[in-house]
């Protein structure tokens, strides 16, 4: 029974790795996947890259500091603490500075225009007609005849803007 309550204090507060060296690390891997993600494509859907990188990096962190891959639970709170730091400033520049805003959302993409496709583009973003038509069916549109202009947005959403007939 007694061993159930034997808690190594300094194991649990006392990090064994050191604190910048915990932050260098969160600041270069957050920064790391925000720019391969934003390079590589956006993603559909209502959350942005930032915010899932966020919620899969806080989450792994956190983990790594209850597991006990940390020594202490302070690493992780340091790692977790240095990531929101990040996604709040990353947020907080692209508010503040239009050109860093350019860089955090970027502009959307012309996928149809005036009922034409535009494969170019759809393949920069490798999306397939059919995905594409289904899309803006989604969006009630019946064909791309019926679309005047149709972007993909900044968070990954469709926006289609039908003729006037």
């Amino acid at each position: 029974m007694d061993i159930l309550f034997q808690i190594d204090w300094k194991s649990v507060f006392v990090p064994s790795v050191g604190i910048l060296e915990i932050i260098l690390r969160g600041t270069l891997i957050y920064l790391a996947l925000f720019i391969l993600l934003r390079v590589l494509r956006r993603e559909a859907g209502s959350l942005g890259i930032t915010d899932v990188l966020v919620i899969v990096l806080i989450a792994d962190a956190a983990q790594n500091g209850m597991a006990g891959e940390y020594k202490s639970v302070t690493e992780g709170l340091v790692l977790v603490v240095t990531i929101c730091f990040w996604d709040y400033l990353l947020d907080w520049l692209g508010h503040e500075i239009p050109a860093f805003q350019r860089l955090i959302h970027p502009a959307p993409l012309l996928l149809i225009k005036d009922g034409r496709m535009l494969r170019r583009n759809m393949r920069q973003e490798m999306i397939t007609q059919e995905e594409l038509i289904s899309l803006i069916r989604q969006q009630g549109v019946e064909s791309a005849d019926e679309v005047k202009e149709c972007y993909l947005e900044s968070d990954g959403g469709l926006s289609v803007i039908k003729k006037r007939f």
